[in-house]
């Protein structure tokens, strides 16, 4: 099975798109992106060439995808969210040699116009609140908002916060699941 391309995508020779994905309207994939299997990339997306997207990672409306960002598998980017890859961009100043690796690690959101600063690990599962900033890295689970983002709770991997401390040793169960999260010190673990 092929991808599916709207005939307003430009997708430049080379990209790699996997099989049962979408490409929307308005998008551009450079020739050097690495797209995986049932990925979604919403109207007016903009995929750079240093970029891998893994499989079934939905990435929504009016998002740029730039050089050295890294979404493992489901990810999900809100619409209008923000990446960069220079940490002190200027206009009058060449530093594409100083971009910084970002990568979003399995299963996390990204809330709709949250902006992420180049160069963090966003941990697996984490959650990032509509609007909030990101400049450092993400535990994962992590529920962060605000600006600059602080840490406020847990999240489980079906998207429900968990009743816990956010330091401290402690379990909870998921609702919808009934999986079982384990706190130690300030990381928590699905056993």
């Amino acid at each position: 099975m092929e991808y599916y391309k709207h005939e307003s995508a430009i997708v430049d020779e080379g990209a790699q798109i996997g099989s049962g994905s979408r490409v929307w309207h308005f998008v551009h994939v450079c020739s050097g992106a690495k797209i995986g299997q049932g990925v979604s990339l919403g109207q007016n997306v903009f995929v750079g060439n240093k970029v891998t997207i893994a499989d079934n990672c939905k990435v929504q409306n009016n998002v740029s995808v730039y050089d050295n960002v890294h979404l493992e598998e489901g990810v999900f980017c809100g619409p209008s969210m923000v990446f960069t890859n220079v940490y002190n961009p200027r206009s009058l100043i060449e530093r594409k040699d100083e971009y910084k690796d970002t990568w979003v690690r399995k299963g996390a959101t990204l809330g709709a116009n949250c902006t992420i600063v180049c160069g963090v690990n966003i941990g697996k599962f984490a959650f990032i609140g509509a609007g909030a900033v990101i400049n450092k890295d993400v535990p994962a689970y992590a529920l962060m908002v605000g600006v600059p983002a602080k840490q406020i709770g847990w999240m489980s991997e079906y998207g429900e916060q968990l009743d816990l401390p956010l330091i401290g040793n402690a379990q909870a169960t998921c609702p919808h699941t009934g999986d079982i999260y384990q706190l130690t010190d300030s990381m928590l673990e699905k056993i």
